[in-house]
């Protein structure tokens, strides 16, 4: 009651707090996670209680207004020069064309009572896939709400640029003008072995990219809008990191948010003595991933990093930036891959204190030097990362500092409105999808296409399974054997029927082309390569058909109170 009796007294100030969909106009279903394919167990449970898994998640919280209950720990914490980041801040942002909004956010990043709600992504191709906005959209929309409550917050965006995974971000996927799932690809000749895709940087094959982009896209009263977006981010002579973070500035224009390039050599040096610290204790953070990864296995759940009581907290970068990781030897030693030498933790430890621009966090360090640079309440993650923070909240605590809660960021799938119409005529729902397409072509046949012949199918299944049922019933009295190669035969005639029917289903669809055209179509929209929209479709599908108000309607569609996923209608 006294919890209810506060959000009612703060609701009327509190927008951004207690927003939901349908208050902006959208009409939205929810869909638990727990019915969404390839969704792990760790997951599943945190979105029910993460503070049941403070085990692996110490400073989990259930809602996100009781994260101001650790604000002053992370402030007590937090030792970096806000004026030496603040400084690289400004730099990095207004190289990207900042809006005054985030000038503004990162002055107030300089006071040493402002906290920040953290979110990130590798730098994917013209933004990367939906989820990557969502992500930033989620961090901006709870640091309004703490704001809103007088709580001083700004949000950041860490663009994972020292990734070396360039196939990853490198393709960009749309439903294009014909309505079906396709491709861009930027050229990876940019791209050497090992380099910080940050760092590759574009040539003029990039103007092809574009070019293919923006032809595959419907032509409308947006295009104009579409060009300029890509071809003023995304041109040659840019490092694909910085035209990331110039898109990403575009589209979060007014809203404030800071990006931030960990690549940056004065961000390297803000946190080198981290990355002392995380070299000598090195076997230490192995042994200890190796034992937190244990505990999730016996209760039951996986691991997301698979761990080594050999490996190093952080990579070894060479002269040509490429990086490399580093493995303990049988003489307790460290050397990567092609070298034949070697270094002690300490050896090491001094190294990332004189040049830390030669080493990088490997996934295990990353956050914990994330939270070590910003003053972080709380960071916004997928189902991965939140995997992830299960087995490095252990590094948090061997490097003594305060283990971030994660907050699930939001999940969407955008529906328009020719695709939900045709869906709501033949009774289909997202979730019929994830059975695959074949399911939902059934589906329509049986119900709207040949009823008739589907009842009669489902007539002659029911009638070989009731008549086989009494056939073996006998044959188990005279002779087992026999019964058990009826059941054999069972499965063969069963498996023959199910083809058949498949196949008449697929001739009924193709006799009706529009049907089918815009079943798969719908697929390949809400569904593509049998994965949830948000992973595979780049923003500019979204813009190109309804222009950067889409941006808006994302924004409105977060609900920050909401563990479910949401299927919004427009």
């Amino acid at each position: 009651m006294l919890r209810q009796e506060q959000t009612r007294k703060l609701s009327t100030v509190e927008t951004a707090c207690h927003a939901t969909p349908e208050q902006a106009g959208l009409r939205v279903e929810k869909l638990s996670f727990d019915q969404i394919p390839q969704q792990s167990r760790l997951f599943l449970d945190y979105l029910r209680d993460p503070s049941a898994l403070r085990r692996f998640y110490p400073e989990a919280v259930k809602h996100h207004f009781d994260l101001t209950e650790r604000r002053e720990r992370v402030l007590a914490n937090y030792k970096i020069d806000r004026s030496a980041l603040c400084d690289a801040l400004t730099r990095m942002n207004r190289g990207w064309r900042a809006s005054e909004a985030t000038l503004k956010n990162i002055q107030t990043l300089c006071e040493p009572d402002c906290i920040a709600v953290v979110s990130g992504q590798q730098a994917g191709l013209f933004g990367g896939p939906l989820y990557t906005i969502y992500k930033a959209l989620s961090a901006i929309k709870l640091a309004e709400c703490l704001a809103q409550r007088g709580i001083k917050t700004v949000p950041v965006f860490w663009i994972a640029t020292e990734d070396h995974d360039f196939a990853e971000v490198a393709t960009a996927e749309i439903i294009n003008r014909d309505c079906a799932l396709t491709g861009v690809t930027t050229s990876n000749s940019i791209h050497a072995e090992g380099l910080p895709v940050g760092r590759a940087v574009l040539d003029r094959s990039i103007t092809d990219t574009v070019n293919q982009l923006l032809q595959a896209l419907p032509q409308n009263e947006f295009s104009e809008d579409v060009a300029k977006l890509l071809r003023e981010t995304y041109g040659p002579k840019e490092k694909f990191g910085d035209a990331f973070a110039s898109m990403m500035t575009r589209l979060t224009r007014e809203r404030g948010l800071i990006l931030l390039d960990p690549l940056d050599s004065e961000l390297k040096r803000l946190a080198a003595p981290l990355y002392a610290e995380a070299a000598r204790r090195a076997p230490e953070i192995a042994q200890a991933i190796m034992n937190r990864s244990r505990e999730l296995v016996d209760a039951g759940y996986h691991a997301q990093v698979t761990p080594s009581e050999n490996s190093f907290p952080l990579f070894l970068h060479d002269e040509s930036d490429a990086r490399h990781a580093l493995t303990r030897t049988v003489d307790g030693k460290y050397q990567t891959k092609n070298n034949g030498g070697g270094y002690s933790a300490d050896e090491l430890a001094d190294w990332a204190l004189r040049e830390p621009d030669r080493f990088s966090p490997n996934v295990t360090l990353r956050a914990v030097v994330q939270d070590y640079l910003l003053p972080t309440i709380a960071y916004y993650g997928g189902s991965a990362e939140i995997a992830y923070f299960a087995q490095t909240s252990e590094v948090y605590r061997l490097l003594d500092r305060p283990a971030t809660p994660i907050l699930p960021r939001a999940s969407l799938t955008f529906v328009e409105k020719h695709t939900w119409r045709s869906l709501e005529r033949y009774g289909v729902r997202l979730q019929d999808f994830f059975a695959g397409v074949d399911h939902v072509i059934a589906r329509v046949v049986e119900k709207y296409l040949s009823k008739e012949t589907a009842a009669t199918f489902e007539h002659t299944t029911q009638t070989f399974d009731r008549e086989l049922d009494a056939l073996q019933d006998q044959l188990r009295r005279a002779d087992p054997t026999l019964a058990d190669a009826l059941e054999k035969g069972r499965r063969k005639i069963n498996y023959q029927i199910d083809g058949l029917r498949t196949r008449f289903n697929r001739s009924q669809i193709a006799r009706d082309e529009a049907v089918r055209r815009q079943i798969e179509h719908a697929f390949d929209l809400l569904y593509p390569q049998k994965a949830l929209q948000e992973r595979h479709l780049n923003i500019t599908s979204f813009i190109a058909r309804h222009g950067l108000y889409f941006v808006d309607w994302i924004f409105d569609a977060i609900e920050l109170e909401s563990r479910e996923h949401h299927i919004v209608f427009l």
